[in-house]
């Protein structure tokens, strides 16, 4: 009795692990980028709902910290199993999506991640640019976050790729 308690503290906390990450899979990447006051909010409630759902009737300290391990330990599986295998990391994380691409918006990719313009726009004035046509590529990464790079970043790693290899072209020649 005793101990199936701490087996259904176990189980519970898993499945509730496991339901967490599968729904914000499910509703998307924005969800992990950075928390707006609903956001905070949200994740507040939510993690008041389940702790009843992990840990049932026992508010013990032993129930906690057991409620607590199974989520570290499986929390270290799951990192393991992205570290590992890439068709995990592809289940779990996805992949980055493209919204931007040489100064083009990718329209059916800012739906599919229903993102609007403004918000793209806002992330490209974020970093520092003035224009979309500055935009040689932008990314929804699989953390959430937009990451941009400008037409002149592109530029200056084509020079200093040409650079690197004028270097070498001339070494092999003395």
């Amino acid at each position: 009795m005793f101990a199936n308690g701490y087996l259904n503290i176990i189980v519970s906390s898993a499945a509730v692990y496991i339901f967490i990450i599968i729904a914000i899979r499910l509703f998307g990447k924005k969800e992990l980028s950075q928390l707006s006051v609903m956001d905070l909010v949200f994740m507040l409630l939510l993690s008041n709902a389940v702790q009843n759902a992990m840990v049932g009737p026992d508010s013990t300290l032993q129930g906690g910290l057991i409620a607590a391990l199974t989520l570290f330990i499986l929390n270290y599986f799951f990192k393991y199993l992205i570290y590992r295998f890439q068709w995990f990391t592809d289940i779990i994380e996805g992949e980055p999506v493209i919204l931007i691409s040489e100064g083009r918006i990718h329209e059916k990719n800012l739906r599919k991640e229903h993102i609007p313009i403004n918000e793209l726009l806002e992330a490209v004035r974020e970093h520092g640019l003035g224009d979309v046509n500055e935009v040689n590529l932008a990314m929804l990464e699989v953390d959430g976050n937009i990451s941009i790079l400008s037409n002149d970043y592109k530029n200056r790693t084509v020079r200093a790729m040409a650079s690197l290899k004028n270097k070498r072209r001339k070494k092999r020649i003395a």
